[in-house]
């Protein structure tokens, strides 16, 4: 008796394997991105494009986190890096650098601040 074919399986290792085409994310010719840099697009998909390289280009359009390019292609962060990588290489996205938290003022400053209001 036969064992019935398996169905294709989405997330296994060969799906990851083709979406990447067999790149990992450490290879030279690849920027590296950090998992806060936020991921714009700079060109519109063409015809023929990888499918999830056009999808990030159709979703970036203002500012995402490559955390967030992984969590809504639901794909690992390391195949997303590659993703990016090659879109970094060919022009048509740019990496920027998180905003930095915004940095409290000095300490001295607000107290001259609140003595000057309390004086109006």
């Amino acid at each position: 008796m036969s064992e019935p074919a398996k169905a294709w399986d989405e997330g296994g290792p060969e799906r990851l394997y083709t979406v990447s085409r067999g790149r990992a994310p450490h290879e030279p010719r690849q920027r590296p991105v950090e998992l806060v840099s936020l991921i714009v697009a700079r060109a519109e998909p063409e015809p023929g494009m990888a499918p999830e390289a056009a999808t990030v280009l159709r979703m970036c359009p203002f500012p995402l986190s490559v955390a967030e390019i992984s969590a809504y292609l639901v794909l690992p962060v390391s195949t997303v890096i590659v993703i990016l990588a090659e879109l970094l290489g060919d022009g048509r996205v740019e990496a920027r650098a998180p905003v930095p938290a915004a940095v409290l003022p000095d300490h001295e400053l607000l107290q001259a601040v609140m003595h000057g209001l309390q004086k109006l």
